[in-house]
């Protein structure tokens, strides 16, 4: 994929996700552009859930698929970024998060098919969610903790997180002169949307995006989900679409 020097790098659901007219439209203008446009998937979903979804909704496939909160790297061919992988185990210990978390009764833990993040869904009282993080980093251990959408937590890997993914496949996987756009609607996809590459929060994006003081290179879109990622791709590149590159 490094030959090809237009990447969109989009969080999937409420995002690439959730208007199936808008999606169709910039599929096609994708199509029709006089450029190929590398898909990267950078999702909070796990694999098989990503993979669902996309067959669901019959997405492209991705030329790369990061999920779990950027913990997993995947090529197109399905085969697992090891480098990647073995930096998120370094200093790891999932189990002693999960015993922390145990004490906070309103944290119910997501069923995940592995250990690659500890993840919770906030059913009542909102305070606990810093009592836990708290908690955490006052036993010292290593991690990424992120709180989006108003209900959902996910403790991480200490040098994980979709911007840093993202960060760590731009250097393996693209080109030099690469043209981004990063798209995403939630709390979780803050970190990536501030790097200050091209992005666009969606028009339909949650409340903690909304908020977000501006920052280099960051487009609010008024449209929702694919929608609003035509209109920053127009926004950033839309002179460049009939270029022959």
């Amino acid at each position: 994929m490094e030959n090809k020097r237009y990447w969109l790098a989009t969080d999937l659901d409420g995002t690439f996700v959730g208007d199936s007219d808008a999606l169709g439209k910039l599929l096609y203008f994708f199509e029709e552009a006089a450029y190929e446009v590398a898909l990267v998937y950078v999702t909070g979903r796990h694999l098989a859930s990503a993979q669902l979804l996309m067959e669901e909704e019959r997405l492209p496939i991705p030329d790369l698929l990061i999920t779990d909160v950027g913990t997993s790297i995947y090529q197109s061919d399905g085969q697992e970024d090891a480098d990647w992988r073995a930096s998120m185990l370094q200093d790891w210990q999932p189990n002693e998060i999960a015993e922390i978390a145990a004490s906070f009764s309103t944290l119910k833990r997501q069923q995940l098919p592995d250990d690659r993040r500890v993840s919770f869904t906030v059913t009542e009282d909102l305070g606990e969610v810093d009592k836990f993080r708290k908690a955490l980093n006052s036993h010292g251990l290593p991690h990424s903790f992120i709180f989006s959408s108003n209900r959902d937590i996910d403790v991480l890997p200490g040098s994980a997180g979709k911007g840093r993914a993202l960060e760590y496949a731009l250097d393996q996987y693209a080109a030099d002169d690469i043209q981004l756009l990063i798209a995403g609607d939630s709390g979780n996809d803050m970190d990536m949307l501030s790097l200050g590459h091209p992005s666009v929060i969606v028009g339909n994006a949650q409340p903690e995006l909304l908020n977000m003081k501006p920052c280099e290179n960051l487009f609010f879109a008024n449209e929702h989900c694919a929608g609003g990622i035509h209109e920053a791709w127009l926004h950033f590149y839309g002179d460049q679409h009939k270029l022959i590159v």
